[in-house]
């Protein structure tokens, strides 16, 4: 398994590392004035490379496709096509790329996994595929890549005084 495996799985399913690294920037800025984009994409990167995260993503993802092509086997089908809110698989999945990064990523992945924005809301929403898992392992990515930035800042202590 590589990183471009990974990076090829989700562009498959359209999203962009790109696209992500911009969630990290809006998550870290108020902690990091000189912050980039760049500095993000290549937090995700390097947690992409992570094999325990890439078979997360795998998994993840296959059973998204799995459900679109409804494969999967009942009540499982079902409860994917709904999207069922009790279902909490999904996040528990996330959940396990964001468990490396501590506390940080636990509760960004649940910021972003309430407030869903930008492509995380899209994927969510998308009618015509089915992204149960995928939102939720994009949020734990930037989550994870938010937290690995916080965890590397020597400005570290800046999160204590907001």
């Amino acid at each position: 398994m590589s990183f471009e495996l990974a990076e090829a799985q989700l562009l498959k399913r359209g999203v962009k590392l790109e696209e992500i690294a911009k969630i990290v920037y809006k998550l870290q800025l108020p902690y990091h004035d000189d912050l980039t984009v760049e500095q993000c994409y290549d937090s995700v990167k390097a947690v992409l490379q992570k094999r325990e995260v890439q078979y997360t993503l795998f998994t993840g993802i296959a059973l998204d496709e799995l459900a679109e092509q409804k494969l999967l086997p009942e009540p499982l089908q079902s409860i994917m096509e709904a999207d069922e809110p009790l279902y909490g698989v999904d996040e528990t999945m996330a959940l396990g790329i964001t468990s490396v990064f501590g506390m940080i990523g636990l509760t960004s992945f649940g910021y972003l996994d309430k407030v869903k924005p930008d492509l995380i809301g899209r994927l969510n929403n998308q009618g015509d595929h089915i992204h149960v898992y995928l939102d939720d392992l994009v949020a734990g990515l930037a989550a994870a890549a938010s937290a690995r930035i916080a965890h590397r800042s020597q400005k570290a202590t800046n999160y204590s005084k907001s």
